[in-house]
């Protein structure tokens, strides 16, 4: 496929040549270097406080190394963000084509083609790295070896390689090697901002609240490690004489040093050494283990939105179970928004590259598929069945996901037992009722009163035979020969309705065009029909007056 000039959507031409290889690669000894130092070492409430104004003046760099130390040394802002991520990333993705034609259902056939890569899993979790810190950059490196552009990989990039305009701190800007700001090049990055709130991106991240959480989680970790040290083991005290010497009271203290680490030592007779425990060391600990927790709980609040499945404290697997590792919202938001990211920075760039702009764009869809009752659809949609509402049979298969059977196959159908009892029931109805019988499925269907249902077998003279309704036969003879004949009407009608631009000239076209509606048979139907039945309930007048 040749290249042409193509243009983003803001108007820079897109640098064909830029776009299979990386212009952004992590090199150490420059401004893309991907070791960085340590800023949470030594953290306390006035070195975070200038970390984070200093991301929102527009160097990021110290709050970054924040937001990773973060995901490194709190066990619990590491084990719910990645639930978050990873219940995002194993959402099913699908494609809406642009259209009906030839060339959208082509378009959206090739982007589902790609996204069966085994890769995208992997890739979408890096791109999710923007929930904790506000946003992220991946780079797209374009594969054209077989002369059409397909996105080859998406590599994550360090968002301290980036840095926002300044004049309105929200438009992304590349450092080069030479330290200069320039835009990002066309169809090369995802760029995608995850806003946790309103406002600059550099500030919506989960970080910066997180960041609090375990800040004083770590002040009362480092508590209590202090209180177990001292109180975890009782006090030694050592006791001597009033005539002891240095030279003894020295030996004393040396063994009651060490008796720690040693948990033997020696003193003369005449000394005593003496274990001093704390009565409500308890108490203490439970006070650090329950402010611990609470931090633990905040912090999942923020990622999670809630506390229940992580922090359950009673009847855990119950709890998991009910609530789920994600709030629903949460995740329903999640993979819009990261569908809306990737049909902006990415579905755009493919359909153009390869087939040119368009008018209209497939898009992606990310959301969990919601469980349908197929007993409840089955249940609602029988009556409809019955009464004579047609179906298409694709369309029950696609619901029930049965395949249409092919040559060769197993089939499994319904026993024919059914089929023979009404075959047998065919043959026995071929026979001319009496009668007595004809009369009789009047009288049991008069009014609402007791009698001989029409559907009950009836005791004829010559033996049993089936019941045989009047009415009901009359009932389907009439069904079966109008119901062609209101198909005509209906479709003469359905098609005046299509034709019509408004009420007023639908009712013009339906009054020029009713003598002329197909349908003619209908009358003579109906009469034979009122006939009919007029007929046999004389019938069934005179069977009772004789009494």
């Amino acid at each position: 496929m040749a290249k042409s000039r193509v243009l983003d959507p803001s108007g820079r031409p897109v640098e064909h040549s830029a776009l299979t290889r990386e212009v952004a690669e992590a090199s150490i000894g420059t401004v893309r270097s991907p070791i960085f130092g340590y800023p949470a070492d030594g953290l306390d409430p006035l070195l975070l406080g200038s970390i984070l104004r200093s991301a929102d003046h527009g160097d990021p760099i110290r709050y970054m190394g924040l937001a990773e130390t973060l995901e490194e040394r709190s066990p619990q802002y590491m084990a719910v963000l990645g639930n978050r991520k990873r219940a995002v990333s194993q959402l099913e993705i699908t494609v809406e084509p642009a259209g009906e034609d030839k060339a959208a259902l082509l378009q959206s056939t090739a982007l589902e083609n790609w996204l069966q890569r085994d890769e995208l899993t992997f890739e979408i979790i890096n791109i999710l790295d923007a929930i904790s810190k506000g946003y992220s950059f991946t780079e797209i490196i374009w594969d054209f070896s077989e002369g059409q552009y397909e996105p080859n990989r998406l590599e994550w990039r360090d968002q301290r390689w980036f840095r926002f305009d300044r004049r309105d701190l929200r438009t992304p800007l590349l450092l080069e090697d030479s330290g200069a700001e320039v835009p990002l090049p066309p169809y090369k990055f995802i760029y995608a901002p995850f806003p946790s709130k309103s406002g600059l991106e550099i500030r919506s991240g989960l970080a910066r609240v997180a960041s609090w959480c375990w800040m004083f989680s770590a002040f009362t970790q480092r508590d209590w490690a202090i209180f177990t040290q001292t109180y975890g083991q009782p006090i030694r005290l050592g006791k001597y004489g009033p005539g002891a010497s240095d030279e003894e009271k020295n030996k004393l203290f040396r063994a009651v040093a060490g008796i720690a680490g040693d948990c033997a030592a020696i003193i003369p007779q005449s000394m005593s050494m003496e274990f001093v425990s704390s009565d409500n060391i308890s108490g203490s600990i439970d006070l650090y283990e329950k402010r611990a927790d609470w931090y633990d709980k905040q912090i999942s609040k923020i990622v999670l939105g809630q506390t229940a499945t992580t922090d359950a404290e009673t009847g855990g697997l119950g709890s998991g179970k009910e609530h789920g590792d994600v709030r629903e919202d949460i995740e329903r938001a999640d993979g819009k928004m990261l569908a809306a990211i990737l049909n902006r920075t990415l579905v755009r760039p493919y359909i153009d590259l390869n087939y040119g702009p368009q008018k209209l764009y497939p898009k992606l869809k990310i959301t969990r598929p919601e469980p349908e009752d197929l007993a409840a659809w089955t249940q609602a949609t029988s009556p409809w069945f019955a009464a004579g509402l047609e179906f298409v049979e694709k369309d029950i298969r696609d619901k029930l996901s049965l395949s249409t059977p092919q040559k060769g196959d197993a089939i499994l159908r319904k026993s024919g037992d059914q089929v023979e009892k009404l075959a047998e029931v065919d043959d026995k109805s071929d026979k001319k009722p009496s009668e007595t019988e004809f009369k009789g499925g009047f009288k049991g269907l008069k009014g609402n009163s007791g009698g001989v249902d029409a559907a009950q077998a009836v005791e004829a003279p010559q033996g049993g035979s089936v019941a045989i309704s009047p009415i009901g036969s009359l009932t389907e003879r009439l069904e079966a020969e109008a119901l062609p004949e209101m198909h005509k009407i209906l479709s003469g009608v359905e098609a005046i309705v299509e034709g019509s631009g408004s009420l007023e000239e639908l009712r013009e076209n339906l009054l020029s065009a009713f003598p002329a509606l197909p349908g003619a048979e209908l009358p003579g139907v109906m009469a034979a029909a009122i006939l009919a039945a007029s007929a046999g309930g004389r019938a069934m007048v005179e069977e009772e007056a004789d009494g």
